[in-house]
Order: structure tokens, then C-alpha cells, then sequence
């Protein structure tokens, strides 16, 4: 659907080594030294989804298609970024064509690791990205300022004076240090960030990179970040890198057991992916056949002509009528006949809204 997350941080924080594991190939290149990665390396990466397994034992399908997300690995920020300090301008163009960020911290010590700012500190560390993110915003936003008072002048844009006095006070809000996803500037803000894409008004989600012996309790670094994170509305979502990517080389009997020992009923990057997802907006419905047991991924509200789309835009043009079960329905009816013959399968029209886990047969006119 053309939704991506962006993998951001400072340099060696373990951006990469979280990429190499989220695409299960270590083709994202990791090193000791800053500005290893210069172009985003980008991967499509499979959202983890138990239900599609329980279909599946039910259909017997002949395989298993699962809803995806995109990871871009954009290459470590430094202080001065929004100056082009680091190549920042380059890396801050990257960020801007992603939707979400998982912004990944580093929340543990490794005096073999070189930390750009000499020392661990997480807030410190995500205060100096989220810096750079304003900065860049107030750069970008004086320039639309600028256009916006000439318009708004010469009465050529009708609009140009309400969005001029709301790019005006979204700057002295950007000017206090607060990012722009925490303004309240109502519809004309919404515009505004559609045509700008601001990088600081971007969903985000914490990742706190510790050691082994981080992930059994929290440490004063994960606290800090989760407090920080608090503060932002953000989500945290603690994850050892380094035995994420151990876990890639693993069969799932032998990663389950590895993880149930930590105490742990999924990895780390799973619930990221699965995050990444819900901050994207995006939910699944599923198709359920001999050939196939599918996810399709939609945007959350969607009607069901538009959902039918995924699938085939003829499926939209020519829409007629759904056939839905629920997941919960399909799996205790032990599949459709069953479904049907306990009244569970129902027939939906055009104003009816997808629901996550909807099991759904389009009819349509060809």
C-alpha cells in the first residue's frame, strides 16, 4: 500500500543489526563506525498473524499469505543533521517519505561499541534525533510561511490567511521544543502536514536496544526511555538486536524455547512488526480457500467495495454484495460450511465497514 516505517537513530545504536534480523537476511551492512549505512536499505517484511495459522489447519490451504510492511534501515543521525552535519539532509529526505518511525535507542553499555555521544543515554540520545526533527520542520515550515504571507497579500489564495496563521503558530509551537504530532491545529493543520509531510508530527514507536541481561528486567535505561516515551504518547518496545538476529538462524521450535526461557512469548521484533502495523492504520481480512488462506491488508474504516479493491479494482467497479464471517465464527464453526449452517455467515453491502479478522467472499459483477 506504499506504507513504510522508517528505522531511525544515531549512529550504532543497532539500527542495522535490528534491519538484518526484521528481514531475516543480514543484507543491511553492520560495522562499528558511523555512517555505515548511507543509502536506506529497504525490506518488505512479513507481519506475524496466529489467526492465519488457525485458518489454515481448518482449509488446508495449499499455502499462506500474509500481510506485509516495509522497513526502511536510513542511516544514523548526529547532532546538526538539520544543517546537513552527517549527511543529514540526504538521511532527513528518507525519513520523510515514511509514514511511522521506530526510532531505536541504545539502552545498554559496551565499551566496544563507540557511541557517537561518548556515553549511554537514551533520552538524551532520542532528544538530540527529535531536535533535529523540529529543527528541520521550522526550516521547511519558514519557507511555506513566506509563500503563504505573499498569497495571503495579494488574495490569490482564499485559504493562504487561515493556514498562514496556522503555520505561524505551529512554528512558535516547534520553537518551544514540542514536536508538531503534539499541536492541535484542526483541519487546516491536517492539510498543512499532508503538503509538508512534517518529520516530527510522524507516529513513532521506541525501540529500546539492551543487552542479554536487559531483557529479563528493566534497567535504568529502558526506565528512562519508557518515561520519556510516556511523555510523547509514544509506544516502547524493549529488544535485544543482537539475539534477534540469532533468532533468524533458528527453526521456530528452537527460537520459542530460546525466548520462553527469557520469559518471553514473542521475540521483540514481532511485536514491533506488529505495532508498526497498527500505527500504520492498517488491519487485515482474510480469504480462505484450498488454494489459498490469505491476509489482505486495508486501512482501518474502510467500506467494503474499497476492501474488495486489494484484490482486484474490477472487484470494486462491479461490487455487488460480501459474504462475512467473523474469524472467531469460521474457527469455532470449524470452517464456512459450518459457519453457514450455525447463521454466522452474514451478507453485507456497500456501507458495510471491514472488520479486522473478517473472513469475506466478494460478489461482483464482471
Amino acid at each position: 500500500m506504499g506504507l513504510a516505517v522508517g528505522i531511525v537513530g544515531l549512529p550504532n545504536v543497532g539500527k542495522s543489526t535490528t534491519f538484518n534480523a526484521l528481514t531475516k537476511a543480514s543484507n543491511a551492512q553492520a560495522a562499528n563506525y558511523p555512517f555505515c549505512t548511507i543509502e536506506p536499505n529497504k525490506a518488505v517484511v512479513e507481519v506475524p498473524d496466529a489467526r492465519l495459522d488457525e485458518l489454515a489447519k481448518i482449509v488446508e490451504p495449499k499455502r499462506i499469505m500474509r500481510s506485509q510492511v516495509e522497513f526502511v534501515d536510513i542511516a544514523g543521525l548526529v547532532k546538526g543533521a538539520s544543517k546537513g552535519e552527517g549527511l543529514g539532509n540526504k538521511f532527513l529526505a528518507n525519513i520523510r517519505e515514511c509514514e511511522v518511525l521506530l526510532h531505536i535507542v541504545r539502552c545498554f553499555d559496551d565499551s566496544n561499541i563507540t557511541h557517537v555521544e561518548g556515553h549511554t543515554d537514551p533520552v538524551r540520545d532520542a532528544e538530540i534525533i527529535e531536535t533535529e526533527l523540529i529543527l528541520a520542520d521550522m526550516e521547511q515550515l519558514n519557507k511555506k510561511i513566506e509563500k503563504l504571507a505573499r498569497e495571503a497579500k495579494s488574495g490569490a489564495n482564499k485559504e493562504a490567511k487561515a493556514s498562514l496563521e496556522c503555520a505561524n503558530a505551529l512554528l512558535e509551537h516547534l520553537n518551544s521544543g514540542k514536536k508538531a504530532s503534539s499541536f492541535d491545529g484542526g483541519e487546516v493543520f491536517e492539510s498543512l502536514n499532508k503538503e509538508l509531510r512534517l518529520l516530527s508530527a510522524k507516529e513513532m514507536i521506541y525501540g529500546a536496544n539492551v543487552d542479554e541481561d536487559g531483557l529479563s528486567s528493566d534497567n535504568e535505561y529502558v526506565k528512562a526511555i519508557t518515561a520519556h516515551a510516556a511523555e510523547n504518547n509514544a509506544q516502547v518496545i524493549k529488544l535485544c538486536a543482537k539475539i534477534e538476529e540469532d533468532l533468524v538462524g533458528m527453526s521456530d521450535e528452537e527460537a520459542s524455547e530460546l525466548l520462553a526461557g527469557m520469559g518471553a512469548d514473542e521475540s521483540g521484533l514481532e511485536l514491533i512488526i506488529k505495532a508498526a502495523f497498527a500505527k500504520l492504520g492498517l488491519i487485515s481480512y482474510f480469504t480462505a480457500g484450498v488454494q489459498e488462506v490469505r491476509s489482505w491488508t486495508i486501512k482501518r474504516g474502510w467500506l467494503a467495495p474499497k476492501a474488495a479493491s486489494v484484490i482486484h479494482n474490477d472487484f470494486e467497479k462491479g461490487f455487488i454484495k460480501a459474504e462475512v464471517i467473523s474469524y472467531e465464527d469460521f474457527v469455532a464453526c470449524k470452517g464456512e460450511a459450518g459457519a453457514k449452517e450455525a447463521g454466522k455467515l452474514r451478507i453485507e453491502g456497500k456501507e458495510y465497514e471491514v472488520k479486522d479478522g473478517d473472513v469475506m467472499h466478494f460478489r461482483f459483477n464482471v
